[in-house]
């Protein structure tokens, strides 16, 4: 089962009354691989998530979790999951709170695992504080500790960091990134598109339901750009250079081969580069380019 993905799922479909939310959604998940689910509010990617762990049964289409179809119960065994609306016992410890999931999930893991877990999400001075007490930051701290507790082979993170602050969603970075060099698979849902930028393997891409777009990041993104900044652009360098997009001093180039000759070659003819700025289309830029292009619903 280890040579299967961690999730396959495919033509998920899910209508609620006359609203069809999920319409034809299939995607892989590989072992090791960190897959970022984006979209708009509405898109349907809680309802994927929901579908895919059982929790929502759909009207179409088919899940596997690691190896085995999402309607076997022993498909779960081994997932982590962190939904995005979550409120655990305020009367009971963060310890407490690890323990009892641990206890529901039906696995053993000692009181020094269960510390390990709050250390990694930066709670392992707070083990014994009641949860009521913890602020919004802390508790979705203590909701992946809950989530990685088990030692899970797949994570699925539903906005794990909407309640953090920059230094938060650093150490989830950190800890996302420990997880794929452990060959730990994670879906990860998030508005945060830097945070699904520096993490991700690939994307998919949700608009209305429907999958708008998915790859890798260099699939997605394009090639890389350089930006130039030219005066004296001589009639010679202006033929060079007519390929490119240009506005007033500023020329974009797609990235070539050899960086330094294309300079050099402008210098000889006598163009002044005044900057060589290497950029690339940002997640966030392809992001509202596919939806702004995606057709509306007849």
């Amino acid at each position: 089962m280890t040579d299967s993905p961690a999730v396959w799922a495919s033509h998920l479909r899910k209508r609620y009354k006359k609203r069809v939310a999920v319409d034809g959604v299939s995607f892989t998940v590989g072992r090791g691989e960190v897959l970022g689910l984006l979209g708009p509010n509405g898109a349907g990617k809680t309802s994927v998530i929901k579908m895919m762990l059982g929790l929502v049964r759909p009207d179409a289409g088919e899940v596997m979790l690691l190896g085995r179809p999402n309607t076997d119960p022993r498909s779960r065994e081994r997932v982590g999951y962190l939904p995005e609306l979550f409120r655990y016992q305020p009367w009971l410890s963060a310890d407490e709170v690890l323990a009892l999931h641990v206890r529901l999930a039906g696995v053993k893991i000692s009181g020094s695992d269960r510390r390990e877990s709050l250390g990694l999400v930066g709670l392992a001075d707070r083990a014994k504080d009641r949860v009521g007490g913890f602020s919004k930051g802390m508790q979705q701290r203590l909701g992946l500790a809950v989530a990685l507790v088990a030692r899970p082979e797949l994570v699925v993170l539903d906005e794990p960091t909407s309640a953090l602050d920059p230094l938060g969603r650093a150490d989830v970075r950190d800890l996302l990134l420990s997880l794929k060099e452990r060959d730990v698979a994670v879906l990860l849902n998030s508005h945060l598109i830097g945070e699904v930028e520096r993490v991700c393997d690939r994307v998919v891409i949700l608009d209305r339901g429907r999958v708008a777009a998915a790859g890798t990041l260099p699939e997605l993104l394009g090639r890389r750009e350089l930006r130039l900044v030219l005066t004296n652009v001589t009639a010679e360098a202006a033929a060079l250079l007519e390929p490119f997009a240009r506005e007033g001093d500023h020329y974009t180039v797609t990235l070539p081969d050899d960086v330094p000759a294309l300079i050099a070659d402008l210098v000889k003819l006598g163009v002044r580069v005044h900057a060589v700025e290497p950029a690339r289309v940002s997640l966030e830029e392809r992001l509202l380019d596919i939806l702004r292009t995606q057709p509306e619903e007849l």
